[in-house]
């Protein structure tokens, strides 16, 4: 049997080190992969770390195309 964690709102703050606004946030624009359970959401600890390892690939190439560099 498989098991997948999920995780809440708090949790995923907890686990992101962030507060739940910024949680939030990110929802609102779309910016996290989630899916409701009647009005709540939940995370995949699975999907939630590709979008981490996303997220650095990201910032890296931004960094690497500023000015100067």
């Amino acid at each position: 049997m498989v098991t997948t964690k999920i995780l809440t709102v708090g949790e995923l703050s907890e686990y992101l080190r962030v507060h739940r606004s910024t949680v939030y946030r990110l929802l609102k624009r779309r910016e996290l992969p989630a899916f409701k359970v009647g009005s709540d959401w939940r995370f995949n600890v699975e999907s939630i770390d590709q979008w981490r390892m996303g997220q650095d690939r990201t910032r890296l190439e931004e960094l690497r195309n500023e000015p100067g560099n």
